[in-house]
């Protein structure tokens, strides 16, 4: 019957978004400040027409990719020894001025560009806690970065790190392997725990993903050959059924 069919196509497409995420997940193991995704199953129960069922009948059950979540576990913390390289404990994100707005990031890799501000690799701006890129006077060539993310120089508190925590962390949208977009409220830490000198590495843990991976292509390939299979075996009957007809 056909609808053994679909119920196996509603697989192979639940089956392809999940490879889409794993593969992501294994291109940013080694992305600064990474958080693995995962896809959440669950079944869509399809009713048969009529009040009741008819007797030993049973609710066709499609699968479906329920949602996606984000694994919020701290990465590994690794010493870099570069002064400009932050690491967040706990809690929190960096926010960054973009080309497409203001976004979020655990990525802690920055660096000072030639007018002084404080930047991630592409020379997007950090932002300290009123919302402004942070400026580093040319003199001051030694910063201290303290847990709470205040930085001082040679004369002094320069800025202190602005460090936010959104409402919903899983209405956070992901844009590339570095940034995320708030589609939630934000607010600022009050207790950020920073240290400098170090990064956040990606929690992906790949073993398991490449597990994971190899596991959802035999998957899909089972299906795929039940469906291969299912679409001889109606033909073959189609084929019977016109010769008895002839």
């Amino acid at each position: 019957m056909e609808n053994a069919t679909y119920i196996a196509l509603s697989r192979l497409d639940t089956e392809q978004r999940a490879m889409s995420v794993v593969a992501d997940n294994i291109a940013n193991a080694s992305t600064t400040g990474f958080k693995s995704q995962h896809v959440l199953f669950s079944d869509y129960l399809s009713p048969q027409d009529g009040s009741d069922l008819p007797k030993g009948a049973e609710n066709e059950a499609y699968t479906q990719d329920l949602a996606t979540w984000r694994d919020l576990s701290q990465g590994q913390l690794q010493q870099t020894g570069n002064p400009l390289d932050i690491a967040i404990g706990g809690e929190g994100y960096f926010t960054l001025r973009t080309a497409t707005g203001i976004r979020l990031s655990r990525s802690g890799r920055f660096q000072q560009r030639s007018d002084g501000m404080i930047a991630d690799d592409a020379g997007n701006p950090l932002l300290d806690r009123a919302g402004q890129p942070i400026r580093v006077p040319a003199v001051d060539h030694t910063l201290t970065i303290a847990s709470d993310g205040t930085i001082s120089g040679a004369n002094g508190v320069i800025a202190r790190i602005g460090v936010v925590i959104p409402q919903d962390q899983h209405k956070l949208l992901p844009e590339g392997g570095k940034f995320l977009r708030a589609d939630t409220p934000t607010t600022q830490a009050p207790a950020p725990k920073l240290v400098q000198g170090m990064i956040e590495s990606s929690n992906v843990q790949l073993m398991p993903e490449m597990t994971h991976m190899l596991q959802i292509q035999r998957d899909f390939q089972f299906v795929a050959q039940f469906v291969e299979s299912e679409a001889t075996r109606q033909q073959d009957a189609i084929s019977k059924i016109l010769q008895v007809n002839v």
